[in-house]
């Protein structure tokens, strides 16, 4: 018997959980990229950034080619980029309902 779907989701979510790995899947999702490029965006130590994409590699979500002497990297599941734009939503939707409720808060006095 498998692992329920709750239990998958939560591993998957698990694994978007450090910053450097949705840095890295919001470049990917413009465009490929090769190492040297993602190393210039994001501010992390060579050996930090393997390590997170080989985590990304892993769970299946980047791909990766050799061109010439570099090494590419690309969005493996194209829908990584509506799960992006989806988060980036809720925490528009997250923040708008909090300044709200600071207006809310404020006109109460």
């Amino acid at each position: 018997m498998g692992i329920p779907l709750y239990q998958a989701k939560a591993e998957f979510f698990r694994t978007l959980g450090h910053p450097a790995r949705i840095r890295v899947l919001e470049l990917l999702s413009q465009r490929d990229h090769a190492v040297h490029e993602l190393l210039a965006e994001i501010e992390i130590e060579p050996s930090n950034l393997s390590q997170q994409l080989a985590v990304l590699r892993r769970a299946g979500l980047v791909l990766q080619r050799r061109e010439g002497t570099e090494v590419i990297y690309s969005v493996a599941v194209p829908a990584v980029r509506d799960l992006l734009l989806a988060a980036r939503q809720i925490l528009l939707s997250l923040v708008g309902e909090q300044e709200g409720l600071a207006e809310e808060i404020r006109g109460a006095d």
